[in-house]
């Protein structure tokens, strides 16, 4: 059975895929993914993934500069992204957010970051792709002192208790490969939880293989074995996991605006 899905966060820009990035594509949607939000992670991957965006009708963009490089979000840079971020193929801010897990940049730094890409996501009326690590008592508190319209909380990974106060803020919770894993207790727990609207399926690739394909590269191809892992702990069929996520997908990122897929 071929599943209706939308990946809603990926790098295609990502050199894992410079041998044969449109074989991926085709892959992709011949395994039934529709729709693709391509994630910038700097101002060079941004640019990367809007060219990527204008060259395939399904492909949608995502920019920011990720927590790991904060310290490259100068004010110069910030205005340089916020020019990209006016493209019509871009359809949320982010990955952008606070990582305790790596503190690749020191915590001030990413705060400061995060602040600037949300002040952009509220000037452009976009949703926002957070990406957090051990850091989500920050992430929340900083969403609360101004949230941009529509709140994607990428490969979410934190407790049911969390999992909770997002939702009471009507954050949609985006699940991928982890999801597959035998020892993915709480993440099942939490798909179980998740109200049907405020679900979406990534695949993080080329990051984040699912089961059966951990230790390599991670395609959109394999985005079904998540929709039918998140049916399987739902008790539902894989159809409605894939009718429901892909409806979410269009509606956070406004993709009805765009005729080729509306």
């Amino acid at each position: 059975m071929i599943l209706n899905l939308f990946d809603s966060h990926l790098h295609l820009d990502d050199g894992a895929f410079d041998p044969d990035r449109e074989a991926v594509l085709d892959r992709a949607r011949a395994a039934g993914v529709g729709g693709f939000v391509t994630i910038g992670t700097s101002l060079g991957s941004s640019r990367r993934a809007v060219a990527l965006a204008e060259r395939h009708n399904d492909v949608f963009a995502a920019v920011a500069i990720h927590p790991h490089d904060a310290g490259d979000a100068t004010p110069e840079a910030m205005r340089e992204l916020a020019a990209l971020a006016r493209h019509p193929r871009v359809v949320a801010i982010g990955e952008t957010g606070l990582d305790y897990y790596r503190c690749f940049a020191p915590r001030e730094a990413q705060a400061n970051a995060f602040h600037a890409h949300l002040s952009l996501a509220r000037e452009l009326h976009l949703p926002v792709i957070i990406h957090s690590r051990d850091a989500y008592q920050d992430v929340l508190r900083i969403l609360d002192e101004g949230a941009p319209p529509g709140v994607v909380m990428h490969c979410f990974s934190g407790s049911l208790e969390i999992a909770r106060s997002c939702l009471d803020r009507d954050y949609y919770l985006g699940l991928g490969g982890p999801l597959t894993y035998r020892n993915a207790r709480q993440t099942q727990e939490v798909v179980r939880f998740v109200p049907p609207d405020r679900l979406l399926l990534e695949t993080d690739a080329p990051y984040l293989p699912p089961e059966p394909h951990r230790g390599r590269r991670n395609e959109p191809a394999h985005l079904p074995l998540v929709a039918w892992a998140a049916a399987h702990a739902r008790g539902v069929a894989a159809g409605t996991v894939a009718e429901i996520t892909t409806s979410n997908a269009r509606a956070v990122f406004n993709i009805a605006r765009f005729a080729a897929l509306s």
